[in-house]
């Protein structure tokens, strides 16, 4: 019986660190999100700053190109519209794995539990 409760364990330990593995991995991705929008966000306050006939150059490659103020300043919203929208995606992914872990982290407890009452049984038998 030790035998079948300590396996079960093992194989519930591992799915619990899978979840913490991807639990950071999510965190990790929001927290560049979270960058990227401030950043979005300090350049759309520049683009507000500037004059309507103030120019605006574009890096692409190694060359920058001239755009229209009105056509970056929609460009940055809609990039923060896109970082806000996968912001709240990973809100929403960390928040089920959260959950799982600590669903797996119950379900530990419980097998640990099992596991010890099982040594206490085997070694009150010897």
């Amino acid at each position: 019986m030790a035998d079948g409760v300590q396996k079960r364990l093992q194989s519930e330990v591992e799915k619990y660190q899978s979840v913490q593995k991807d639990l950071q991995k999510y965190m990790s991705l929001r927290q560049q999100l979270d960058a990227q929008l401030n950043e979005n966000t300090l350049v759309k306050e520049e683009l507000g700053r500037l004059e309507t006939e103030s120019k605006v150059y574009k890096m692409i490659g190694p060359v920058l190109v001239k755009q229209d103020l009105e056509e970056s300043k929609q460009n940055v919203q809609k990039r923060i519209d896109y970082i806000s929208g996968e912001m709240k995606r990973h809100d929403v992914t960390i928040k089920d794995l959260e959950k799982k872990q600590d669903s797996q982290r119950e379900t530990l407890s419980k097998l640990q539990h099992q596991f010890q009452q099982a040594q206490v049984k085997a070694a009150a038998r010897a």
